[in-house]
């Protein structure tokens, strides 16, 4: 008989978000992204939708006592390292969630604010939004809205610089401790350039600009379905993993370009990242 040496147990990160029935974003994308770079992937879905490629076609919710249960009951039976929000939905799963994390969250989170898919339908109800900012937002360790969702909480339109800089100061004034402004949405054909504010100094540095630009390079490539959620969930694992916030972001960014590098088409319309990139390259 072969005797196989222990493992080490890797750590475990939670999702909690909404289903994808295509793959490649929502849970499904959490998941392979948590897998690759070495968590204990685990989920609280708050919506399943009938989606493809093509876009969304349909969204059913489950009751919010019942996803309140979901995450009361893992956080019962795990040791919860890292987690991601997705998609909420609405203020009823948005209430329930933010009452149990209140609680009991003793780990980094990582909040995407989920609010329209990439085929424009809406994953976050009009009336959501304000009990996102209330009771999420305060707290996230890290919030990673694109363009349109940081124009939406900040109130503002951003093109510039100095638009970005502006925008991240107001998003941290609602109580996130980081703001990561995601630069997908911003045309161009340089470096693609994500701004990561801090409510405070970066720890080390002695008094570091409070809003830094952090690039990887442009990856032109229409499969870029289930972005935000995979660069959330790489954080969020990367964090439950130990490392500190920048390097975390850093490193997420680096998976990310590299599964939209080789990222692929499996049916009509927009393509997911290849998330399984770096174990297959074996170069991450």
């Amino acid at each position: 008989m072969t005797v196989h040496a222990p493992h080490a147990t890797p750590p475990c990160i939670l999702t909690i978000a909404g289903s994808d029935s295509g793959g490649g974003a929502g849970i499904q994308a959490d998941l392979k992204a948590m897998t690759a770079l070495g968590g204990f992937g685990m989920s609280v879905i708050t919506a399943l939708t009938a989606q493809n490629g093509l876009g969304v076609t349909g969204i059913h919710a489950p009751d919010a006592e019942f996803v309140a249960l979901q995450l009361t009951t893992v956080l019962d039976g795990f040791p919860v390292a890292g987690a991601k929000t997705g998609m909420l939905f609405s203020a009823p799963i948005i209430e329930a969630v933010a009452d149990v994390l209140a609680a009991r969250k003793n780990f980094p989170l990582v909040v995407d604010p989920v609010s329209v898919s990439q085929s424009g339908h809406r994953l976050l109800r009009e009336d959501a939004m304000q009990a996102l900012v209330r009771r999420v937002l305060p707290l996230a360790d890290l919030l990673t809205p694109n363009r349109p969702e940081a124009e939406m909480l900040a109130g503002m339109d951003i093109a510039t610089e100095a638009d970005v800089r502006e925008a991240v100061r107001r998003i941290l004034a609602m109580g996130p401790k980081a703001v990561l402004l995601k630069g997908g949405h911003f045309e161009g054909s340089g470096d693609l350039i994500d701004w990561l504010g801090l409510s405070g100094p970066l720890p080390g540095t002695g008094g570091a600009p409070e809003i830094i630009a952090l690039s990887q390079p442009r990856v032109d490539t229409p499969n870029n379905h289930g972005t935000g959620c995979t660069l959330s969930a790489a954080i969020a694992t990367c964090l439950g993993l130990g490392m500190d916030l920048l390097p975390a972001v850093q490193r997420a960014q680096r998976y990310l370009n590299l599964c939209l590098r080789e990222s692929y088409t499996p049916g009509q319309g927009f393509g997911p990242p290849n998330h399984a990139a770096p174990l297959t390259l074996r170069e991450f």
